[in-house]
């Protein structure tokens, strides 16, 4: 039986290569056939890397079948993954976050969580010498998700080590990093065709703070105006999206790349609450501005306070 590969729901760059890295690497270099997947529409920034790096988009499967072998990476968050999730075989886990617990396995899996910004960091290390087999398109998909998840080296995420893998990687491929970080980050700022809705659940996790169940969206953008003008009718479908979700809040973080800061909608009192609880700020308006505010793992979910 073939091994699918995924990562979380609303992909980002990392969760929507580190599949497509894996499963080369189980198939071209283990022996393992295996096969990437998505658990949902990659976002604006992974499509774009998609076209340049030349693959086609995986497959988007809407669950998993009892007993399906599989492979999860970028996660290890059951409310990030299939329902049904504990039905599967999961063999091994692959991520960068912090350990969620809930997962159930059939029996003693491989699991590698390290502290690194990124998925396709781990793998670099894992794959090894192997490395050297892989097209270059493997090696630039990698690549991309470093640049994606560390924001260019300017996420508080970032370690030295992601830094000089991406550098190496670079070299290698003979890719200049400000050039293809500034093509990624103008396909990512592009957001124009999205509903509010859309925009609302693209880059999305969901948890739970004190009894409140949150989801937690990030938009990071080069062109940060384009969003704020929305905010009304963004803030609007927020109880919708809310409702339709399961959680009690959306809170949507606009996250401004280039001058390094968070602005935070703020719809309402409850909102209003967990900002000036959460990152020690006043809030006078509908937004509050949050000065290097870039990272929901680091500085936004285990700040957040009811």
């Amino acid at each position: 039986m073939t091994i699918k590969v995924f990562g979380h729901k609303s992909p980002d760059t990392d969760a929507t290569f580190s599949p497509i890295i894996w499963a080369w690497y189980l198939t071209e270099v283990k022996g393992t056939p295996a096969t990437p997947a998505l658990l949902g529409e990659p976002n604006t920034e992974a499509a774009f890397l998609l076209r340049h790096w030349g693959f086609e988009k995986p497959e988007i499967i809407p669950g998993v079948i009892e007993g399906e072998k599989v492979v999860i990476v970028d996660t290890n968050n059951p409310a990030e993954l299939p329902d049904g999730i504990n039905k599967a075989d999961i063999l091994a886990i692959v991520d960068h976050h912090k350990l969620v617990g809930g997962l159930e396995t059939k029996g003693p899996i491989e699991i590698t969580i390290r502290p690194l910004a990124c998925t396709a960091t781990i793998m670099h290390d894992l794959i090894g010498a192997d490395l050297a087999k892989a097209p270059k398109a493997i090696r630039g998909a990698m690549l991309s998700c470093i640049l994606s998840d560390t924001l260019e080296f300017r996420s508080p995420t970032t370690t030295e080590h992601d830094k000089a893998v991406a550098q190496a990687l670079a070299a290698d491929l003979g890719v200049a990093i400000p050039d293809l970080a500034a093509a990624m980050f103008e396909a990512k700022s592009d957001v124009s065709a999205f509903s509010d809705a859309a925009l609302l659940r693209m880059d999305s996790k969901e948890y739970t703070v004190d009894g409140t169940e949150l989801r937690v969206s990030v938009l990071e953008t080069t062109a940060p105006k384009l969003i704020l003008d929305r905010k009304a009718s963004l803030m609007a479908a927020m109880p919708g999206v809310a409702t339709e979700d399961g959680a009690d809040q959306v809170l949507l973080f606009v996250v401004d790349i280039l001058n390094e800061e968070a602005t935070l909608l703020v719809p309402n009192d409850l909102v209003k609450r967990i900002a000036e609880a959460s990152f020690g700020c006043t809030v006078e308006g509908d937004t509050v501005v949050l000065p290097g505010i870039m990272s929901r793992k680091k500085q936004i979910i285990p700040a957040l306070k009811v």
